[in-house]
């Protein structure tokens, strides 16, 4: 298989699209990747860095509100679908698949006016405005929740496949997760991580719920900062208790979260996508705090259909605080049933079979 992936700005939009390529590669060892992205997008960094060519065009999205400078996208936008043209010429994919973001709109518009076969997979929710854009034009349509599949009543290949990156963390080594904390296998702990920049609002109710945690002598607790806040956290981490200083372990960044996250007794997150299709394909209970700073709010939604199925419990940042965090957080780590629970639940909404799912609809399409 010949395939053209396509989506950046954000590694919500990229590691699917990497996802569905890794299976696309494994299923038939000859294929052939191209990824198509921008320069300003982390995509130009992560894709190179796993051996998939890379090309990129010139695009920026739409602003919410009227001005020149979405006259200038729409003009970048026919330049780029001029790029794409020439890119899939050359390349002459099979297929093109798009996972959101704003590059992809030239790429998978201008696979359409070609009569390539195209798939756009959706994260979140509620859909991107790229998203709705390109699902008039395109083949197929994967979703990662259930409560999207309304937004595309009117596509007709419409899959609820899950979201691809829940594949890569479903073998994840749960031994090696201990051994890279340095914890003995077995240790109770609560792993909290506001994304790799790390989250502020999250990281302030954290510092001010640790000293709390006396109450729970036998547990640990995994605090990923996020590299900016890392030396703020690590001087307001020296004035904990002696009982809790030594449970607490603070880390700027984590290389292999999938391990971290399959040993995590408990997680503390932001609301993003491809965190949560983790969460889920590890069956893992969690406490979500949706970032208010997304577009259309659209991480709310996301853990809103977690916490409905009984798998996390959602706390609004506009309520958060160090009391209400270890409340929800004590809860939940003292009563081993309701864990079990929630972890049930979670497993019930894993899909950790998406990719495989999402690379036969597109064979589905090439036929």
């Amino acid at each position: 298989m010949r395939l053209v992936l396509t989506g950046g700005g954000t590694g919500g939009h990229i590691y699917p699209a990497l996802a569905i390529g890794r299976e696309a590669a494994e299923r038939e060892p000859d294929s052939s990747l191209l990824y198509i992205g921008t320069t300003k997008g982390l995509e130009s960094r992560i894709v190179p860095n796993q051996g998939i060519p890379f090309e990129s065009i010139d695009i920026t999205g739409f602003r919410r509100s009227l001005s020149m400078e979405n006259v200038k996208t729409i003009v970048r936008f026919l330049q780029g679908v001029k790029r794409s043209k020439e890119l899939l010429r050359s390349f002459k994919p099979d297929a093109v698949v798009g996972t959101g973001g704003y590059v992809c709109g030239p790429v998978v518009y201008a696979a359409s006016r070609l009569g390539i076969p195209t798939l756009i997979h959706e994260q979140n929710v509620v859909p991107g405005l790229t998203n709705k854009f390109l699902s008039r034009y395109a083949d197929a349509v994967a979703v990662s929740f259930a409560d999207s599949l309304p937004h595309f009543s009117g596509k007709r290949n419409v899959l609820h496949a899950g979201n691809p990156v829940a594949s890569m963390v479903a073998k994840a080594n749960r031994s090696e997760g201990f051994k890279s904390l340095g914890l003995p296998e077995g240790t109770p702990f609560v792993l909290a991580v506001g994304g790799s920049r790390g989250a502020k609002a999250l990281n302030e109710a954290i510092l001010e719920m640790l000293p709390g945690l006396e109450s729970l002598a036998d547990v640990h607790f995994v605090f990923v900062t996020g590299e900016r806040y890392y030396e703020e956290a690590l001087a307001r981490l020296q004035e904990l208790p002696a009982k809790v200083k030594g449970r607490v372990h603070a880390l700027h960044y984590i290389n292999n979260m999938p391990e971290v996250l399959s040993a995590a007794s408990l997680v503390v997150s932001r609301a993003g996508a491809s965190s949560l299709a983790e969460i889920t394909s590890l069956g893992i209970p969690s406490i979500l705090v949706p970032s208010p700073n997304v577009t259309n709010n659209h991480q709310q939604p996301n853990a809103e259909s977690l916490a409905v199925a009984g798998a996390a419990v959602m706390i609004l940042e506009k309520d958060l605080n160090g009391g209400a965090l270890l409340s929800n957080l004590s809860a939940i780590m003292k009563d081993r049933s309701r864990r079990e629970a929630m972890a049930v639940a979670a497993r019930k909404l894993g899909m950790p079979k998406a990719a495989s799912a999402i690379y036969e609809q597109i064979k589905g399409i090439l036929k």
